[in-house]
């Protein structure tokens, strides 16, 4: 047997190990924000931190991004969600797209909320959308478990929502539900609510980049999978 053949099925024999071990992966398809809107969230996020320490920082487990498309698919066909993706936002100038953050917002759970920044939607975020959805059908399955994120959280009752999220984001969070956002820490929803009721000062930014993750608690963009540089 050449030498070369060896190598080749120990690849190939790890790949199906760890898609048995995982065969479902929860990927977020998203946009990464340009500087603007970074700053925004990080003073956000550090205001959160402080009313509620168990939150989440905003760090490369935790990047800020906006979504344009959960979903989960099988894990071996990963590669083929990554081209399929590449195409689509490709063909888009998504970099060109002049977007506007106007207020706060934030998707409640049991007792806290995970908070964010609104983004208008515009018809450009929902074409982008509708074709990401149609690109990466083949490869979608209608729900997968917890072990598809990169870690559980604490409370089976918010592994059980973020499932649910995830499962029912077509078409639940798409077309005209689609609501585009920068999410930017936790807190419980008191304080959420006060918050929403400050004066927000909207403020426009673009998008700097495009890429996939697999998602990590609260739905937060946890590890990077693919990264795409776009063209201006």
């Amino acid at each position: 047997m050449p030498r070369f053949v060896i190598p080749l099925l120990l690849i190939v024999a790890l790949t199906a190990s760890a898609a048995e071990q995982n065969p479902v992966t929860a990927i977020d398809i998203l946009l990464e924000p340009d500087a603007i809107m970074l700053r925004h969230a990080q003073h956000n996020n550090a205001r959160l931190l402080k009313v509620y320490p168990k939150g989440f920082a905003l760090d490369e487990a935790h990047r800020p991004h906006i979504t344009l498309l959960q979903r989960f698919v099988r894990t071996i066909d990963l590669n083929h969600v990554y081209a399929a993706a590449e195409k689509v936002l490709a063909g888009a100038n998504v970099t060109r797209m002049q977007l506007e953050a106007f207020k706060y917002y934030y998707t409640p759970g049991k007792d806290v909320g995970v908070a964010g920044i609104d983004i208008r939607r515009t018809p450009a975020l929902l074409t982008l959308q509708e074709e990401l959805i149609a690109a990466i059908a083949p490869f979608r399955v209608e729900t997968g478990p917890i072990g598809a994120f990169t870690a559980s959280h604490d409370d089976p009752a918010n592994d059980a929502l973020l499932i649910n999220y995830v499962s029912t984001f077509v078409p639940k969070q798409t077309g005209e539900q689609f609501n585009p956002h920068v999410s930017t820490g936790v807190a419980p929803r008191d304080y959420l609510d006060k918050m929403l009721d400050e004066p927000f000062a909207p403020f426009t930014f673009s998008p700097a980049g495009a890429a996939v993750y697999q998602l990590g608690p609260f739905g937060t963009a946890a590890k990077k999978l693919k990264e795409w540089t776009l063209k201006p």
